[in-house]
């Protein structure tokens, strides 16, 4: 959950390796966070496949948004590993 609402990451993952990140729900609701996110979170998405991890930077002008999705991808990662 983040300031602007909540941000929910799911991966898959294949061989142990994430094959691909996306955020299936983020601040979009109003303009201003739509106009954001819509930019950060395909940068983020990206971001989670090609480190492997949830070692990833935030987004300029997403600080919310990209903490929100490093928490969810950290989550995300930590189930597949139980």
């Amino acid at each position: 959950m983040t300031r602007y609402g909540p941000v929910q990451v799911q991966i898959a993952v294949r061989n142990g390796t994430i094959v691909s990140a996306s955020a299936i729900q983020y601040p979009n609701t109003d303009p201003h966070d739509a106009r954001i996110n819509n930019q950060a979170v395909p940068l983020l998405n990206a971001a989670a496949v090609q480190a492997q991890s949830a070692d990833i930077d935030t987004i300029s002008g997403a600080t919310y948004t990209s903490q929100g999705y490093l928490a969810s991808l950290q989550s995300a990662i930590d189930q597949v590993h139980r």
